[in-house]
This record gives C-alpha cells, sequence and structure tokens, in this order.
C-alpha cells in the first residue's frame, strides 16, 4: 500500500461525517482528495494529531457496517 506523506494531508479539504451528529462530539472527518484508492481519516477534535489511510475497499466495508448497525 502507498503511504502519504504527512504534509500532503495537512493541506487537504476535510469534511465532518453527516453521523457525527450536532454537540461537536465524537467528529470523524475524512478527505476525499486521495480518491480512488486511499480514504485519510482523522479526528475532528484533534486536526493535528494522528491520521488513519484506509484502502478504499477497507472503508467501504467499514462505513456499511456502521450503516448497518444503525438501521
Amino acid at each position: 500500500m502507498r503511504s502519504i506523506p504527512e504534509y500532503d494531508l495537512d493541506a487537504t479539504t476535510w469534511h465532518k461525517s453527516s453521523y457525527s451528529g450536532g454537540s461537536g462530539d465524537n467528529c470523524l472527518e475524512v478527505t476525499h482528495d486521495h480518491l480512488p484508492a486511499l480514504i485519510p481519516v482523522r479526528d475532528s477534535k484533534h486536526p493535528h494529531g494522528p491520521k488513519l489511510v484506509f484502502r478504499a475497499q477497507t472503508w467501504s466495508a467499514f462505513v456499511e457496517a456502521v450503516i448497518e448497525v444503525r438501521i
């Protein structure tokens, strides 16, 4: 798997999850700037903290599983 240099992630546009809710707690942000292969993810409360990078297939499977649990 390819890695993404930290400076590339600092210059990207992040989007908060639509499932985060209005209270501002437990928010997840993702960026689609590195599609289609990689999906970087970070904690919105700690934007300069660690970022996780998932393969697109893995991220899609995770999102589908979360949606199934919420239903």
